[in-house]
């Protein structure tokens, strides 16, 4: 009988955690295994950001708190959303979605996507000052898409791999624009300057709310179940760092400044060890 290594043990112990943050396992949930019929090939720029736990972690918060800021977006999650309520299941839910649609066999990956778009269809209704929304408009799914894409590559080169060259951030938008653009989204950037100018295009379209502010401070304020608060903590004091300012005004969020290298320091060790453990 071979007794396995204390550092075995505890690897095995770690994946274990990870897996049931993320998956509901108590209701027999597994983990998406990676295929070599997914929509995008292994080793491509999707999968190795997409598969960065502690750099999409952190990329998430960001987004999420970047899309708040989209009134159509915010009134939709304000209308039909469970977000207050089980932001827990909202986030395996997201994460259950990224991971089938970037290493999931690709008919799998086609039915995730049919399913989001029929849920779509039915988010609909009118913005404080009746401006008509719905889940379906192009430009409203555009900018959640491009706070998603921006977000999990900002927190991949923080993180994880800050020498990742142009080409390939370029690439990694090129293949999200695939998901996005069977989403309905339009326009969808396909290089980091495209991305870039979208943002700056589309900020006008932004708005600072009391409801924006609301859900930024719920968002970083609740912890996901099994969460260690010190990690719920600087994971989201990481994403208000990689914040643009005008993002962290808008939503009254104060700069971490130099109270952000903790949790810079603490991020890089954690993503380290998540890496080892997952043997990436």
């Amino acid at each position: 009988m071979v007794l396995a290594r204390p550092s075995e043990k505890i690897r095995e112990r770690l994946v274990g955690r990870i897996r049931a943050l993320f998956n509901d396992v108590e209701g027999g949930q597994q983990p998406v295994p990676p295929s070599d019929n997914a929509l995008f090939e292994r080793d491509s720029p999707i999968r190795l950001v997409h598969a960065d736990i502690v750099s999409m972690m952190v990329g998430g918060v960001r987004g999420l708190l970047l899309q708040m800021l989209h009134p159509h977006a915010l009134q939709g999650v304000l209308d039909h959303s469970d977000f207050r309520s089980d932001m827990h299941g909202r986030l395996r839910r997201t994460a259950r979605f990224i991971a089938v649609t970037t290493f999931g066999e690709a008919g799998e990956a086609e039915k995730t996507i049919a399913r989001v778009n029929r849920i779509h269809q039915q988010v609909a209704g009118t913005l404080p000052d009746g401006t008509a929304y719905s889940a379906t408009n192009p430009q409203t799914l555009a900018w959640v898409h491009l706070a998603e894409a921006t977000s999990f590559l900002e927190g991949y080169l923080r993180y994880a791999r800050s020498s990742m060259p142009y080409a390939q951030q370029d690439e990694y938008f090129r293949q999200f624009a695939v998901i996005a653009r069977k989403l309905g989204a339009d326009p969808v950037p396909e290089s980091r300057a495209e991305a870039e100018h979208m943002l700056r295009d589309m900020r006008p379209q932004l708005r600072s709310s009391p409801e924006a502010k609301d859900i930024a401070r719920l968002v970083l304020s609740q912890r996901p179940q099994g969460t260690p608060p010190a990690v719920q903590q600087l994971l989201g004091t990481a994403a208000v760092d990689l914040l643009p300012p005008y993002a962290r005004s808008m939503l009254g969020l104060q700069s971490p400044g130099l109270g952000a290298l903790p949790a810079r320091a603490a991020a890089q060790t954690m993503g380290t060890a998540l890496r080892w453990a997952f043997r990436q």
